[in-house]
């Protein structure tokens, strides 16, 4: 009897018996255009991939034909980029299903365990002075240490039914809250909140929030779905003056940076991209997937890759304003806009 492809443990490609094992796939003898169209990325880059990531994903095994890093890293990033589903992208590179599963978890686990070496918040203050001048450059706007967004990414209903994922638009999702600098380089992804939690809300839960808290110079710019704090300027409600409307129009062409950079990776990583679908996984292992493309998307621009060559030109979607309470009200805050306001853009 015949046994189905599906359940075979992919010892051998497509092509049949006597052809080249997975465990000596060579990244030589594919092309670079079906690397770009198929895995998304350029060989060097998926050779850089490969050399740090090997050494967590060379599992002891007692098999024969264990599937090569290579081979891993491929599938993956062939899931990534694709946005269809596993079964697809293992028919192209000749493993099952089962397989290809693996070994996207190996690879996301390996990604996300290299997470804090590759999105830092650097606090030096020669960085600082760095970021201040090339945020000025955009829109004059001064004291910019990155801007800050939280977005969702849609996934499948949880098996518990858990209506915290429910966001406000109706549909699951987990919420990743992400600071960028100019450049579109992630300097903060936090990738694990329930799409059901309002901005601000993730935001005072948040490793961030802790780690600005005494932060004495520079802040953040968020949208009007966030508080106005010291360190977290935010757009000022009903300008009436020149100078008001001035630092408004600076702090939105400023703030659009974290907004092109994530619709750049959802780009890039079409499994992110609800208008393709939504991640059929745990809200958990969806947030992994989440951080393992943040990861790629910062190791992929400290190589050189350009972060918005494939960005959307989806029209920006107009925030909500915060509905603020008396007592969330930062007075020192409101005086520090204040003076920046009459300093800077009047």
């Amino acid at each position: 009897m015949a046994i189905p492809i599906a359940i075979l443990d992919c010892d051998l490609l497509l092509h049949g018996r006597g052809q080249k094992t997975l465990d000596r796939f060579d990244l030589d003898s594919v092309s670079d255009d079906i690397l770009l169209t198929q895995f998304g990325f350029p060989r060097e880059f998926i050779l850089y991939l490969v050399e740090i990531l090997r050494e967590a994903l060379c599992r002891r095994t007692q098999r024969s034909r264990a599937i090569s890093p290579e081979v891993q890293v491929l599938a993956a990033l062939g899931f990534y980029t694709s946005g269809s589903f596993q079964t697809s992208m293992g028919d192209t590179i000749g493993i099952s299903q089962a397989s290809m599963s693996r070994c996207v978890s190996n690879v996301t686990r390996a990604l996300v365990e290299k997470a804090p070496q590759f999105i830092t918040f650097n606090r030096d203050p020669s960085c600082i002075e760095q970021s201040f001048q090339a945020f000025q450059r955009v829109a004059g706007f001064p004291g910019v240490l990155g801007v800050l967004d939280c977005v969702q990414v849609t996934i499948k209903a949880p098996n518990s039914e858990d209506s915290s994922y429910v966001n406000k638009k109706g549909f699951h999702s987990v919420g990743c809250q992400l600071v960028c600098d100019v450049r579109g380089l992630l300097l903060s992804a936090e990738t694990n909140w329930p799409g059901g939690l309002r901005d601000s809300d993730v935001l005072e839960r948040s490793a961030l929030h802790k780690l600005l808290q005494g932060t004495e110079e520079g802040w953040l710019l968020g949208d009007r779905r966030y508080p106005l704090r010291k360190w977290l300027m935010t757009p000022v409600e009903c300008p009436e003056s020149p100078a008001e409307f001035q630092y408004n129009l600076a702090h939105t062409a400023t703030h659009e940076i974290v907004d092109r950079t994530f619709r750049a990776i959802q780009t890039r990583f079409k499994c992110l991209d609800g208008t393709k679908g939504y991640l059929q996984y745990s809200p958990e292992r969806s947030s992994s997937i989440l951080l393992a493309c943040c990861v790629l998307h910062n190791a992929s621009l400290q190589s050189g890759l350009d972060a918005w060559t494939l960005e959307r030109t989806d029209p920006l979607e107009q925030p909500e304003s915060l509905e603020q309470r008396p007592e969330d009200r930062d007075s020192q805050a409101e005086d520090l806009r204040k003076q920046l306001i009459v300093k800077h853009f009047s």
